[in-house]
C-alpha cells in the first residue's frame, strides 16, 4: 500500500473551509452601516394595474358612497359645521357629499412636501418618486428569543427607537413603535415624543388618542423646531384612523384637526378587513377606502386649505371560515396597487396598506413569506410612505426584536433595487474584457478591483458558506443571527446631540403636563 504524502482533495476543502470561516467571522460582526444615507428616489416605475377605464369606475364608485352612504361623524359638531359651510348634506351626525364635491376640497391638498427632521440631513420627501420606510404601529406585545411574548413596556419603545434611529434603511423614527403598558394611557404620547425627539433625529409621529394628546405632541415639536418653522413646516405626522365603515368618532377628528391646524401632517388611514367592515372584493375594498380617505382629507383642508395630508389605508383580507386576519395574500396585494393609483389621481401622496406584514406567530417562513409578498407588491405599487416595513408578527399584536433586523436587511435589498440599473460605458466596462482573455475570470481586472466593495447590496443575515461550517458554528438560523444583531446594535448605540436648553425645555413641559392629570389605566 503506498503512503500518500499529502492529499489533494483534503487540502483543497480544508483551504476552502478556512476561508469560509474567515467570512463567517468577517459577517458575525457585520451590522447595519449607519453611516449609509439611502437615496429615497426610486429609478424605476411603479406598476401600473389598472386602465383608465377601471380607475373611473372605482373613482366613481366612492363618490356614489359618499353621496348615497356618506359618513358619520359622531359626536363631532365643530367638523359637520365645516362641510355644513360648502354645500355638504347634512343628517344629524352624518355628512353626504354631492357627486364630486369631496374630490375637489382635496384639490388644495399639496402632492408633494418634505417633512422636516431634527437633523436636516435627515429630513424626507413625500410624494413624486420618494419612498419612505418606517418601523411597525401600534403592537401592545413584543417578542424575542431570550425572554419570549410579552407586554411592551416604555424601556422597549425606547429600545426599538434606538434600533431605528441606527437602521440606515429606515427614513423615519415611527409613531406608537409599540404600546408602552407599564405608563398610564393618558401620559405615554409624552414619553413616546419625548423618545422620539431625543433619542432619534429622525422624522416621526405624534399622539392621536385625543385632541388634547394631539395638541401635546404639536407643542413639544414646537420647543424643539421653533413655532414660526413649525406653523410653515410639516415637522410631525398624526395617524388619523376612520372606524370603518364610514365613521369618524370625535377623538379622531378631533386629532385631525389639531394637526391641521397647526399645518402639520395628517395621515387618513381607513381599515377595511374584507368581509367585515366592507365586502369582500378588492375592488369594493379599494373604492371604499378612497371614499372614507378623501372625507378626511376634505376635513383637513377645510380647517386649513394647504395642510400636507397622505392618503393611508390598513386593509387585509379574512379567512371567511375561521374569520381570522390574513396577510400578504393577492387580494390585498392588489388593493395596494390601485389604492397607490387612485391615491395619485386624486393628488396627494400615499401610505401603502402593506409592509412586512404577516400574521405568523413567530419570525419563521410563513413569517418572511408573508411580509416579502406584502413588501414586494407595496415596493411596486408607487406607495410613498410604508408603515409596518419592520418587526410585525401576529397580526400587528407583536413586534419582534428578531423580525425587526431580518425585514431590516430585506429592506436595504428593495431600496437598492428601486434604484434600477445603470448602463452607461462605466458600466459596460470594455477594459474589463480587454484585461483578460476567453475562459479567465474577472476578478482582479480593474474595474472590479474599483467597484467590487459596492457593485453589490452586501446583507447582514443570510449564511452563504458551506454547510459544514455553517454546522460547525452551532446550526445558527436567520432569528439567531438577527439576535445577535439587534443586541450588537443597542450596546453601540449613542443618542445623537441635542441642544441642552431645548432638551431641559421639553422635560419642564413633560413633567408639567404629567403634573396636571392623575394617572388613567383604562
Amino acid at each position: 500500500m503506498v503512503k500518500l504524502d499529502s492529499d489533494p482533495i483534503a487540502e483543497k476543502t480544508e483551504q476552502v473551509s478556512t476561508r469560509a470561516r474567515s467570512r463567517v467571522r468577517s459577517r458575525n460582526q457585520k451590522q447595519p452601516d449607519t453611516s449609509i444615507r439611502v437615496v429615497q428616489n426610486r429609478q424605476i416605475p411603479p406598476y401600473k394595474l389598472l386602465d383608465e377605464d377601471e380607475l373611473k369606475a372605482l373613482e366613481n364608485h366612492a363618490d356614489w358612497l359618499l353621496e348615497n352612504i356618506g359618513m358619520e361623524f359622531r359626536g363631532d359638531n365643530v367638523a359637520i359645521d365645516l362641510f355644513a359651510d360648502v354645500g355638504v348634506q347634512i343628517d344629524k351626525q352624518r355628512v353626504r357629499f354631492p357627486d364630486g364635491l369631496a374630490r375637489q376640497l382635496c384639490t388644495t391638498a399639496p402632492d408633494f412636501f418634505k417633512l422636516h427632521a431634527r437633523n436636516p440631513e435627515r429630513t424626507i420627501a413625500i410624494g413624486g418618486n420618494s419612498i419612505v420606510f418606517m418601523p411597525g404601529y401600534g403592537s401592545p406585545f413584543v417578542t424575542d428569543l431570550d425572554a419570549g411574548r410579552r407586554y411592551a413596556t416604555i424601556e422597549d419603545f425606547y429600545k426599538f427607537v434606538k434600533l431605528t434611529y441606527q437602521s440606515p434603511y429606515l427614513h423615519h423614527s415611527g409613531g406608537t413603535v409599540v404600546e408602552p403598558v407599564d405608563v398610564p394611557v393618558n401620559k405615554r404620547h409624552l414619553d413616546m415624543v419625548f423618545a422620539h425627539l431625543t433619542l432619534s433625529d429622525k422624522p416621526f409621529m405624534g399622539g392621536v388618542t385625543s385632541p388634547e394628546r394631539a395638541r401635546d405632541s404639536i407643542n413639544m415639536a414646537r420647543i424643539v423646531f421653533g413655532s414660526d418653522f413649525l406653523d410653515q413646516n410639516a415637522v410631525i405626522q398624526g395617524n388619523i384612523n376612520i372606524n370603518s365603515p364610514f365613521v369618524f368618532d370625535e377623538t379622531m377628528s378631533g386629532a385631525l384637526r389639531e394637526y391641521a391646524a397647526a399645518n402639520q401632517c395628517v395621515c387618513v388611514s381607513p381599515a377595511i378587513f374584507g368581509g367585515a367592515m366592507g365586502p369582500v372584493t378588492p375592488a369594493a375594498i379599494a373604492a371604499q377606502t378612497l371614499a372614507e380617505a378623501m372625507t378626511g382629507i376634505a376635513l383637513a383642508q377645510l380647517v386649513r386649505p394647504g395642510c400636507p395630508v397622505v392618503m393611508g389605508s390598513f386593509h387585509s383580507t379574512m379567512n371567511l371560515r375561521t374569520g381570522s386576519l390574513t396577510f400578504g395574500t393577492p387580494e390585498a396585494n392588489l388593493v395596494n396597487m390601485a389604492l397607490s393609483q387612485l391615491g395619485q389621481r386624486l393628488g396627494v401622496p400615499v401610505r401603502s396598506g402593506g409592509g412586512q406584514i404577516t400574521a405568523a406567530n413567530t419570525p419563521d417562513g410563513q413569517a418572511m413569506q408573508d411580509s416579502a409578498n406584502a413588501m414586494w407588491t407595496t415596493v411596486m405599487s408607487g406607495s410613498h410612505q410604508v408603515w409596518h416595513a419592520v418587526g410585525w408578527l401576529e397580526g400587528g399584536l407583536t413586534m419582534s426584536y428578531e423580525k425587526f433586523i431580518m425585514d431590516l436587511d430585506n429592506c436595504g435589498a428593495l431600496l437598492r433595487m428601486i434604484q434600477g440599473m445603470e448602463v452607461s460605458e462605466a458600466t459596460l466596462s470594455k477594459q474589463s474584457y480587454l484585461e483578460t482573455g476567453p475562459g479567465e475570470n474577472f476578478l482582479s481586472t480593474s474595474h472590479t478591483l474599483a467597484n467590487y466593495t459596492t457593485a453589490n447590496y452586501e446583507t447582514i443575515l443570510p449564511d452563504t458558506g458551506p454547510y459544514e461550517t455553517w454546522k460547525e458554528n452551532g446550526s445558527p438560523s436567520a432569528a439567531d443571527q438577527a439576535n445577535r444583531i439587534w443586541k450588537e446594535m443597542l450596546t453601540n448605540y449613542k443618542p445623537p446631540a441635542m441642544d441642552d436648553t431645548i432638551k431641559s425645555q421639553l422635560e419642564e413641559f413633560v413633567a408639567s403636563r404629567k403634573e396636571e392629570m392623575p394617572d388613567e389605566w383604562y
